[in-house]
């Protein structure tokens, strides 16, 4: 057995950073919430290149002694706890003592300080090695830099995502803290661009500045207190819904947190009001006692657990399921909006504590009830799982992402497959029944020969002669019957021609060298928050390529000026609706998918609908479109025709076994 070793310092915070900061988003979180802990009312953050190459937080609070800066770089130490009790009784977002030891076993850290009344001071570590005490110029509180993460472990910077999605999820992080804290006035800069600010004004403008001032008129006000549990906030009402999750927010205790329970419990009570793929909006704030949670999970302070679970369920969805039902206990819960305050244009002295925003919500009547007989309550495991087998249709489930790993990689590296089996079902390159093509943004993309050749020859082989057929009727006005030899053929006139019409608006794409516009009328405008707005930029030239003049106007607006001539009735909002309907799609999302979809939807709204009685000419010119074709689908997966033979026939009947 090898020696056993005991680990230096360094090599343990090396470790350790796997943990506490495994992205540069890690870092922007802990370093906010040191400044958020020593009582700032003033944060700037400014990061280039995703927090890569910098990030920087300035902020106006208490400041750090002279005589603690170099301590501040050791490992488990702050000033948040001193004792075992203390780790019971947390009322700080930091208090491991971790953060500033990892940061700085992984980049270049220079921490500038000063206290009132004194001097700025600053401290430099470069990887393992913590420098002397130096002056510097600084008016208030402190500035911490961080360069070159992760430049010491190329590994773990090899596995860092892009640049912009690195900023997409620092973006984001931001977010949430210029909602969390209302009363802190935050500036945030990308590459030297002002990106979000907000001025400390309270809830509304925190929102307004995030959100768009159309947020605050479809969400109700809300202010309760069951249990010992007190839930104030915005939620969206029954008709306000998004296509993503990235408007979802919960605070607990002045927490940013991602909890399995509360998100549970407030996907219940919206389920009765939701179509599928739509998400409610929310920005919820929970205080509690702390004897009732336990934040000390995970070094990221993520999530947390409940003593009680179904207490908290229970709470959670009585509350919003009132306020959304308009039962009588709603009256007691939802508080009239106030209106937006004027946009400030400086800095103003703002109290840091979220107390002081809490206090506006005293409107409430306190209801203690303990008695949830008409709420179905799920049983929670321990660690905030629902168990297996019980209630499960409280939660709904999406049905598994398909693997498109497979193709895209024999894509890259040119390898051709040896069948259709090969690919996987990925829709956005379907391949168009005998031809030598699939669809992609803005075009057709030709197929791999062998896969093209055996497309051709299959269609070939299913086709028959149609002009053999004899036509015997229709069923419900929706069903063609057609006759030829011991067969007959049922034809679906919708699928049939929706198919045709689908491959007409194909060909059309595939043949012109330029995509026609339509300009409208009024341009649309699209507001957006960071998140989504970051990604609708990185793919700005893939959706013009599809026939869109869009263009960016303010900081996480779009305007379109023009929409394509064969898309010339989409309606604006379900397409882009679609870009963004889901926070993890945000990252990989086909736009040539949804553009499929999106001419699949005009070949459906233009076809003959089933019921629809068509002449003798419009069912002969049908047929003739079809070519035999049998084996043909609906851009939807449905079957334009189904086969039945005599033998099939008289076996129904039992006139042969």
């Amino acid at each position: 057995m090898a020696k056993i070793n005991i680990l230096s310092e360094v090599i343990c915070n090396r470790i350790a950073a796997g943990e506490v900061i495994d992205r540069p988003y890690s870092a922007v979180k802990e370093m906010i919430e040191n400044s958020l802990d020593a009582g700032s009312t003033e944060i700037e953050v400014y990061i280039e290149r995703g927090g890569k190459d910098l990030i920087r937080i300035t902020d106006n609070g208490c400041g750090i002694e002279k005589d603690d800066m170099r301590a501040a770089f050791f490992s488990h130490a702050t000033s948040k706890i001193s004792t075992l009790e203390d780790i019971d009784n947390i009322h700080t977002l930091g208090f491991r003592g971790e953060a500033l030891a990892t940061i700085a076993a992984i980049s270049q850290v220079e921490l500038i300080s000063v206290t009132e009344g004194n001097d700025a001071w600053k401290v430099e570590c470069d990887g393992e090695y913590i420098g002397k005490v130096q002056p510097a110029a600084l008016d208030k509180g402190t500035q911490i830099t961080v360069r070159n993460i992760f430049f010491n472990t190329p590994v773990r910077r090899k596995f860092l995502k892009t640049d912009k999605k690195e900023e997409s999820d620092i973006t984001a992080f931001v977010t949430r803290y210029i909602l969390c804290n209302p009363r802190v006035a935050f500036k945030y800069f990308v590459d030297g661009k002002l990106t979000l600010q907000s001025y400390g004004g309270g809830l509304e403008e925190a929102i307004a500045q995030v959100y768009g001032a159309s947020y605050l008129p479809q969400s109700f006000k809300i202010c309760a207190e069951r249990n010992d549990i007190k839930i104030y906030g915005f939620i969206g009402n029954q008709n306000f819904f998004k296509p993503n999750k990235s408007y979802q927010n919960i605070f607990l205790n002045g927490r940013c947190i991602s909890n399995n329970v509360i998100s549970t419990a407030i996907l219940q009570a919206y389920a009765p009001y939701a179509m599928k793929r739509n998400y409610p909006v929310y920005t919820l704030f929970i205080d509690m006692p702390v004897d009732m949670v336990d934040v000390n999970v995970h070094p990221n302070k993520a999530d947390v657990r409940f003593v009680d679970n179904q207490l908290i369920f229970g709470t959670v969805y009585k509350v919003i399921s009132s306020v959304l039902d308009g039962t009588a206990k709603a009256a007691d819960f939802v508080i009239d909006s106030k209106v937006v305050p004027e946009i400030q244009s400086t800095f103003a002295e703002k109290n840091s504590k979220n107390a002081v925003y809490a206090a506006d919500f005293t409107q409430s009547e306190k209801v203690y009830d303990k008695n949830f007989d008409d709420v179905k309550i799920p049983q929670f495991t321990p660690d905030g799982k629902i168990k297996k087998g019980e209630d499960k249709e409280t939660v709904k489930s999406q049905p598994p992402a398909p693997d498109y790993s497979m193709f895209e990689k024999m894509e890259r590296e040119h390898v051709e497959p040896k069948s259709v089996a090969e690919l996987p079902p990925y829709k956005a390159f379907a391949p168009l029944r005998g031809e030598n093509k699939m669809v992609v943004c803005g075009g057709i993309k030709p197929l791999p020969a062998r896969v093209a050749e055996q497309e051709k020859v299959k269609a070939e082989q299913e086709k028959i002669a149609y002009e053999s057929w004899k036509y015997k009727g229709n069923l419900f006005n929706t069903y063609l019957i057609y006759e030829t030899g011991d067969e007959v053929y049922f034809i679906d006139q919708h699928a049939a021609h929706e198919r045709l019409i689908f491959d007409s608006l194909i060909e059309k794409i595939k043949n012109r060298t330029s995509v026609p516009r339509q300009g409208m009328l009024v341009p649309y405008i699209i507001d957006l928050n960071a998140a989504e707005a970051s990604f609708i930029s990185d793919n700005l030239m893939l959706i013009r390529s599809m026939g869109f003049d869009i263009e960016t106007f303010g900081m996480t607006a779009f305007r379109i000026n023009e929409v394509p001539l064969d898309l010339q009735d989409i309606d604006i909002k379900a397409f882009f609706d679609d870009l963004l309907s889901d926070l993890d799609g945000l990252k990989a999302i086909k736009l040539e998918d949804v553009l499929r979809d999106k001419i699949a939807m005009t070949a459906c709204k233009h076809a003959v609908k089933g019921g629809m009685e068509l002449t003798d000419a419009e069912k002969s010119k049908l047929i003739e479109m079809l070519k035999g074709d049998v084996g043909l689908k609906c851009p939807h997966g449905r079957p334009v025709c189904v086969r039945m033979t005599k033998s099939q026939i008289e076996k129904m009947f039992k006139r042969i076994v």
